[in-house]
């Protein structure tokens, strides 16, 4: 089982493709270390908001999210160099995940962060100088700054770090209904480069990344989505406010972990019928969090289109289906 913690709903950011900073929590609604005592046994932890850093607790969730889990990745905006820093000298072995939404120009104004670009690549460094291995950066793309997604992966590629991927969505924790890819071709010829890209590695786990993001390509075009979403099964979401929900798009409750153990909550009737809910949702959402279980589930699916596609993705014949 996987786990998306969220801690805060406030952000320093003012970011095109995500409202959630105009909907801040308040401090002390927030849930705290204590509150995450039941979590069971992790495969994988991503620890998010808003900005993370901006709690001032935020090292005594970490510890609690590690020792409840295999792998904990936290994930921000870069901003707070010194506190990252700080983090990962006092907790070795946890990994983190940097947004960057594109060079410069565009990672500033879709950020609305100004010098945003720069503290990213700043704490990048430093944590890569410090040695911490689970390190990299992603971008959420839409016709704004697709053009940047090459250069972003050969600056990832050229500083061996890891290089995230995601397409702007519309949900109730983005606060966000108007998200809109004007200029599909655009951005799936972007993607399409990408996976050729990938595909030129001799590294297995860039294939599998590919797949990946021709299910972005997929999403795009608006057709279904190319595996189960698994959402409240294989993964959860627990909001600041300490809510257990199946995901970030469906604003369904399963139960408070502030008032009940997550054994309880799990069990109940109330995660019974939220997943049913997401089970039929039909939102054909293409994210990380849901994807990455459902291949490691299934992960016969996407070899056998990594074995049929490579070489067309290498020979510049970019599948239309």
């Amino acid at each position: 089982m996987e786990g998306i913690v969220v801690v805060t709903y406030r952000c320093n950011a003012r970011c095109h493709m995500c409202n959630t900073w105009q909907y801040p929590t308040k401090i002390e609604e927030e849930i705290t270390a204590k509150d995450l005592a039941t979590l069971p046994r992790l495969k994988f932890c991503n620890i998010t908001g808003g900005e993370p850093f901006l709690r001032e607790d935020l090292e005594d969730i970490v510890r609690v999210a590690k020792s409840k889990s295999d792998r904990v990745v936290i994930s921000s905006n870069g901003y707070f160099t010194e506190r990252m820093v700080a983090l990962a000298k006092n907790i070795p072995g946890i990994g983190f995940r940097i947004s960057i939404e594109g060079l410069p120009k565009a990672n500033d104004e879709l950020r609305g962060l100004k010098d945003g670009f720069d503290h990213g690549i700043r704490s990048l460094l430093q944590l890569k100088n410090l040695g911490v291995k689970d390190l990299g950066f992603g971008i959420t793309v839409s016709d704004k700054n697709a053009k940047d997604l090459l250069e972003l992966y050969d600056l990832a590629k050229y500083l061996k770090l890891e290089f995230a991927t995601a397409i702007i969505h519309n949900a109730y924790y983005f606060h966000k209904a108007d998200n809109v890819i004007s200029d599909k071709e655009l951005v799936i010829g972007e993607f399409n480069k990408l996976i050729r890209e990938l595909f030129k590695t001799n590294r297995p786990k860039n294939w599998y990344r590919a797949y990946f993001n021709y299910g972005i390509t997929n999403y795009v075009r608006g057709k279904k989505r190319l595996m189960p979403c698994e959402m409240g099964r294989d993964l959860f979401m627990i909001d600041p406010y300490g809510e257990i929900k199946p995901c970030n798009v469906l604003d369904v409750s399963m139960g408070n972990i502030k008032r009940q153990s997550f054994d309880d909550i799990w069990n109940g009737d109330k995660a019974k019928e939220a997943r049913k809910i997401a089970a039929n949702c039909g939102k054909n959402c293409w994210m990380v969090g849901s994807v990455s279980p459902a291949m490691k589930k299934d992960i016969m699916t996407p070899t056998m289109w990594i074995l049929k596609n490579r070489k067309k993705y290498l020979k510049s014949c970019f599948p239309n289906e």
